[in-house]
C-alpha cells in the first residue's frame, strides 16, 4: 500500500465519521425535541445511525490496518 491509498482510506474514514456524527445528531434531536409525538421515526433513524456508525468503524479499522502495514 502506498501513501496515496492510505490518504484515500483516511479521507474515507473521516467522511464516514462525519456521516455517523450527523446521524447521531439527528437521532439526538429526535429524542430531545420531538418525542413522543415522532415515535414512529425512531426505528428508522436508529437503524440509519447504527449503519453509519458501523460503516465508520469499518473504515477506521481499514485505515488503522493500512497504517500498520506501512
Amino acid at each position: 500500500m502506498d501513501e496515496t491509498e492510505l490518504k484515500q482510506l483516511t479521507k474515507a474514514a473521516r467522511k464516514a465519521k462525519r456521516i455517523a456524527l450527523e446521524k447521531a445528531m439527528e437521532l439526538h434531536d429526535l429524542v430531545e425535541d420531538r418525542l413522543p409525538a415522532a415515535y414512529a421515526e425512531l426505528p428508522g433513524l436508529a437503524e440509519e445511525t447504527y449503519s453509519a456508525c458501523k460503516a465508520w468503524a469499518a473504515a477506521e479499522a481499514a485505515c488503522v490496518a493500512a497504517q500498520s502495514n506501512l
